[in-house]
This record gives C-alpha cells, structure tokens and sequence, in this order.
C-alpha cells in the first residue's frame, strides 16, 4: 500500500498518475504501477524463485494466473535474440 503524506491511501487512478509522472520523469517511459508486479514476478523467475514461491508472494491461490498472466521469461529471449544478432553480425572481420 502507497499512502499519502496524511496517511491516506492513494486511489488506483492517483497512484497510476504519480508512477508514471515518476517514470516519465526518470526517462523510462510511461508504465502504470502494476506494472512493477509483472517486473518483480519475471525477475524472481528468471534468479530461481520457484513459481509455487511466487504465486504465494503475490497472493495467488494457485500457479496458474502468475504463470500465464505474470511471468514473462526474460533471459531465454534475450538470449534467443543475442544469438541470432550474433549470428547475423558477430565473428565478421574487417579489412
């Protein structure tokens, strides 16, 4: 829970325009808070968490939502894309 400087909880709609002011401002574009959920679920996958470990950290009964919906498998396609531009661009020597 975000909370305001008086205590109070931020709204969704509120504490969407605060973050994205946030990220914007920092140069990364304009994401929405929950957006940081799907982030945090990917990198524990990606660093060994199990998705059993993940489902119960962010409140899901079972492993199927955070599966599907929450995880997004980083390192195998940036590794999949590393390797082919490798592929297309790499070991070529110049004159």
């Amino acid at each position: 829970m975000f909370c305001q400087e008086n205590g109070d909880g931020y709204t969704s709609d509120a504490l969407n325009w605060r973050f994205s002011k946030m990220t914007r401002k920092a140069g990364i574009g304009h994401w929405h808070a929950h957006e940081g959920r799907h982030t945090a679920v990917s990198i524990m996958s990606d660093n060994g968490v199990t998705i059993e470990q993940i489902a119960d950290l962010v409140g899901h009964r079972t492993t199927i939502v955070t599966r599907k919906v929450y995880r997004h498998q980083l390192k195998p396609v940036i590794s999949t894309g590393a390797t082919a531009m490798n592929t297309i661009f790499g070991n070529k020597k110049t004159a």
